[in-house]
C-alpha cells in the first residue's frame, strides 16, 4: 500500500525526454543516408527495437515479465502470410469459401493479425494474469510452445518447413521487398510504439500500471482492477508485437516455427528492454542497438556463443545498472540535478 501511494503520476515529456527521442528518430532517418550497405543489420535491429518497445508496455509498465512474445510475433507473421496465400487455408475455412478467395493485400492482413493477436492475449490473459510472478513468466513460455507445436505439425502452417512469402502488391508504388522500404516501415514501426508508450505514460492508465506493478494489494484497495489494468497491457502490447511479426515476415520473406516460435526469441526481445531499461521511454531502443552490436563484434570471435553475451550483459546491468542503461543515465541525472 505504501508503495502505491509513493508511486507518482507519470509527468508530461520532459524537454530532455523529447531531445533524446528526437535524436534517436534522427539517427534513424540518417542509417541509410551512412550505412546504405548495412542495410540489413539496420532492418533488424530496428524491428527489434519496436518489439522490445511492445514488449515493455506489458514486462515494464504492468512489471509482466512475459517469454512467450515470439507466439504474439508469430500470429502476425503468420496471418499475413496465410491471408497473402488463401489457397494454403485450413480445410474448415476452404469449406466455407473463404480460403479459396483472392490473396488479400498484407497492411490488410497484418491488421488481421493484430485483432488475433488482441484477442488470443485477452483470453491468455484471464487464464493467467490472477498468476504472480514466475508463475506468470512459466505459463508464457508454456502458451508459446503450445502455438509453435500447433505451427509444427498443421499442415496450412507450412508444418516445420514454413511458409514462403507469395509475390506481395506495391505499397504506394513502393516494393515491399526492397529493404530502404522495409527499413521505413520498420522506423515506422519505432516511432508507432514510441508515441503509444508516451500516450500510455501521460494517461490515468499508466498511473494504475505503476500502482499495480508495485502492489497489487494496495492497487486494489484504491479500486484499481490490477487484471483488467494488466489485460489492456497485454492487448496493446500483443497487437504492437503482431504489427512488427508482419513487417518482419516481410523482411525474412520466408521463416518456419524452429526459428520464428523458439524461446530465444522471446528471450532476446524480453533482454533488449532490461538491458535497455524497463519503464523508460528510450530504454528498449538502447537495450536492442547494444545487443545487435554486440552480437556482431562477437558473432565471429564467440560463434554459437551469442546466449554468453547475453548473460554477461545481463550479470552486469544487474550489478551495476539494475534499471538498465536508460535508468542509469536518469539517476544520475537526478543526482546532478540535486548537486546544483
Amino acid at each position: 500500500m505504501t508503495a502505491v501511494m509513493n508511486a507518482k503520476r507519470p509527468r508530461a515529456l520532459s524537454f530532455g525526454n523529447l531531445w533524446i527521442s528526437a535524436a534517436i528518430i534522427a539517427v534513424l532517418l540518417l542509417y541509410p543516408v551512412f550505412f546504405g550497405k548495412a542495410m540489413n543489420f539496420g532492418v533488424s535491429t530496428v524491428l527489434f527495437a519496436g518489439l522490445a518497445m511492445s514488449w515493455n508496455i506489458l514486462g515494464g509498465w504492468a512489471g509482466q515479465t512475459s517469454l512467450g512474445h515470439a507466439a504474439l510475433l508469430g500470429v502476425g507473421a503468420y496471418t499475413m502470410t496465410l491471408l497473402a496465400t488463401p489457397e494454403r487455408g485450413p480445410a474448415w475455412l476452404q469449406a466455407l469459401g473463404i480460403g479459396n478467395g483472392a490473396a488479400i493485400a498484407p497492411w490488410w492482413g497484418i491488421l488481421a493479425g493484430m485483432v488475433i493477436a488482441v484477442l488470443l492475449s485477452l483470453v491468455w490473459g484471464a487464464l493467467t494474469f490472477r498468476l504472480q510472478g514466475s508463475y506468470f513468466t512459466l505459463s508464457s513460455i508454456a502458451v508459446a510452445l503450445i502455438l509453435r507445436l500447433v505451427a509444427i505439425n498443421e499442415d496450412f502452417t507450412g508444418g516445420s518447413q514454413g511458409l514462403f512469402m507469395p509475390e506481395l502488391p506495391t505499397f504506394f508504388g513502393l516494393d515491399l521487398f526492397d529493404r530502404k522500404v522495409e527499413y521505413g516501415l520498420a522506423v515506422g514501426f519505432v516511432v508507432l510504439t514510441l508515441l503509444v508508450t508516451h500516450i500510455i505514460r501521460r494517461s490515468r492508465t499508466g498511473y494504475a500500471l505503476q500502482a499495480v506493478r508495485e502492489d497489487e494489494d494496495g492497487a486494489r484497495a484504491l479500486g484499481i482492477d490490477p487484471v483488467r489494468m494488466k489485460l489492456i497491457a497485454f492487448a496493446i502490447s500483443a497487437a504492437l508485437t503482431a504489427l512488427g511479426g508482419g513487417i518482419y515476415a516481410i523482411y525474412l520473406q520466408a521463416f518456419e516455427p524452429h526459428t520464428l516460435l523458439e524461446l530465444p526469441l522471446s528471450v532476446q526481445i524480453a533482454l533488449m528492454a532490461i538491458i535497455g531499461g524497463r519503464t523508460t521511454l528510450q530504454g528498449p531502443v538502447i537495450g536492442a542497438v547494444v545487443l545487435a552490436v554486440f552480437g556482431e563484434v562477437f558473432r565471429n570471435l564467440f560463434s554459437s556463443a551469442n546466449l554468453l553475451i547475453y548473460g554477461v550483459l545481463i550479470l552486469v546491468v544487474t550489478l551495476f545498472a539494475p534499471g538498465g542503461i536508460m535508468g542509469l543515465f536518469n539517476r544520475k541525472g537526478r543526482r546532478l540535478g540535486t548537486a546544483r
